[in-house]
């Protein structure tokens, strides 16, 4: 447990961190920095609602929703999926060229810097190298900008990170250290997602900013592949993908072709399906394999990156993604998305000590829920009747067996999943009364 105060863990945010009290010899000792962060999230999301509410910015709730949908799954797989980020580093270490006393503060400094640097590079390939933007796209395919699109991220991301940190290893910064800083590298990049503040001043030549990072987030072609950097956004000025916000054009945020949806689950997947019918066109092995690792706008005959003049010339106003959704709908999505959020934090404190069949359980609820939800927000006609049979399931599980170690929390959940269950048999009865009655007019 932490003991770190108030404004320590809010500090992290700006990776405001006192080397004495964050450096550790062994990784179990290692505080989870980025769970105890989420309050603080939480927070300012609700102010940044609030003073765009002020300011008269529309915040949309299909955008909004979409982005906690998405963030909940990432969330939900990090127990499984945080060991591969750093996969084999310990066994690299055996083999460290120099030994760096993990006790220092030089240590803990060129942890700090070459850790952001190796970030650049992930997150340069996660934009040049086809199959890893298939799980980086997630993030970007928010057509909005505010601090709710840094949750956007995809449940395959950490698997992204494969290898780039590893040579740290081979160096000799101790292993400790790395997750340390590589939590406080992600939690940084939460504040940088937002419209409201304008600039930084003089800081925005040294570190990465709103303004900086807007650019990173555009659809328009001066916009693309554009600031990698996560703190200190030198990197992209030395590397020459550096590019200065316009105070002249407006930028469009999301995907240069952006999927008509806010399932989480198409999101996740869809574009792998897209390299894979693009793989397949291909006329020879190797020109297969450059769709599948050159850069997502590679065609045959361009260079690595595709050639830009080929690019779609993406400019404002853009029409976005937006099917109505009424205040009753979004209030119901509301709560059980709150619920799943809820239901996730739980499972995160608890899935040490559960048996492989209640992860497949937990896993699948919250799967199938952010699905449901998805079709929900597009308005699939069908999606009230799955919302039914997934609040029945609920209810038959709760029946069976303890949902938490709370009676009464349990009994809270299943009237609630009750009262939903009985709003959408209705609803479905509602909807396919006509059809029904046609059947037997016919």
């Amino acid at each position: 447990m932490s003991n770190r105060t108030v404004f320590e863990k809010a500090g992290s945010l700006l990776y405001l961190a006192n080397p004495n009290t964050t450096t550790f010899q062994f990784a179990e000792e290692i505080p989870n920095y980025v769970n105890e962060a989420i309050p603080y999230f939480l927070f300012f999301i609700i102010v940044e609602f609030v003073v765009r509410t002020l300011l008269g910015r529309q915040t949309r709730a299909i955008d909004s929703y979409s982005n906690f949908a998405i963030g909940i799954l990432h969330e939900s797989t990090v127990f499984c999926s945080g060991f591969i980020m750093l996969l084999g580093y310990q066994t690299l270490y055996q083999y460290r060229l120099f030994d760096m006393p993990w006790d220092s503060k030089w240590t803990w400094f060129g942890t700090f810097i070459f850790v952001d640097f190796c970030y650049y590079w992930i997150h340069r390939a996660n934009h040049e190298v086809n199959i890893l933007w298939a799980a980086h796209q997630v993030h970007h395919s928010s057509e909005d900008y505010n601090l709710m699109t840094s949750l956007r991220l995809s449940i395959f991301q950490r698997a992204a990170y494969i290898g780039f940190y590893e040579p740290l290893a081979l160096v000799g910064f101790p292993y400790p250290g790395v997750v340390v800083h590589a939590a406080f590298n992600y939690l940084f990049q939460f504040w940088v997602h937002t419209d409201l503040i304008k600039s930084t001043g003089p800081l925005e030549y040294i570190f990465m900013s709103p303004s900086h990072h807007r650019v990173h987030h555009g659809a328009n072609k001066w916009c693309l592949d554009k600031n990698y950097a996560s703190v200190f956004i030198i990197w992209d000025r030395i590397f020459g993908t550096f590019a200065a916000e316009r105070d002249n054009e407006q930028i469009v945020y999301g995907l240069t072709d952006p999927p008509q949806t806010a399932n989480p689950l198409w999101h996740e997947f869809y574009y792998f399906g897209v390299i894979y019918r693009k793989a397949k066109s291909m006329k020879t092995w190797k020109e297969s394999l450059k769709s599948i690792f050159y850069g997502p706008g590679w065609m045959p005959g361009t260079p690595r990156l595709g050639d830009p003049d080929t690019f779609p010339d993406v400019k404002a106003p853009r029409e976005k993604y937006d099917p109505p959704l009424s205040l009753l709908l979004k209030a119901y999505l509301a709560g059980h998305l709150l619920l799943s959020f809820i239901a996730q934090q739980y499972f995160l404190h608890q899935h040490a000590i559960s048996s492989w069949y209640m992860v497949v359980i937990y896993l699948s609820f919250l799967f199938v829920t952010m699905s449901i939800i998805g079709a929900m927000l597009d308005g699939k006609w069908w999606s009230g009747i799955l919302e039914a049979m997934r609040c029945a399931a609920v209810i038959s599980y709760g029946r069976a067996f303890a949902i938490t170690h709370y009676p009464m929390v349990d009994t809270i959940v299943l009237t609630f999943f009750s009262i939903s269950m009985m709003v959408w048999v209705l609803h479905t009865i509602k909807v396919m009364k006509p059809s029904i009655d046609r059947l037997k007019v016919e």
